[in-house]
């Protein structure tokens, strides 16, 4: 089977609750939600950062109904208040 590479890069407040350098392998076909899954098991501390982020592969936002079929970056970015 062959499995996907997806680097984690994480801004703002989520930054602080992940480690700075986070990959994992999944199988194809997988998508952004499973991805936010598998980190929430790993880091239930970020489990209401995860909530509410923004992803992002490259410079386009995805939805977490993104199927991932190829390796990437995915970036969460923490929701940003005010005006």
């Amino acid at each position: 089977m062959q499995t996907i590479e997806v680097k984690i890069e994480a801004f703002g407040a989520i930054e602080r609750l992940l480690p700075k350098a986070l990959s994992f392998e999944f199988a194809h076909h997988q998508s952004v939600k499973d991805v936010l899954q598998q980190i929430v098991t790993l880091y239930p501390e970020s489990s209401n950062a995860m909530e509410k982020c923004a992803c992002a592969i490259g410079e386009d936002i995805v939805t977490r109904q993104m199927t991932l079929n190829s390796s990437c970056t995915l970036v969460l970015l923490s929701p940003v208040a005010g005006g």
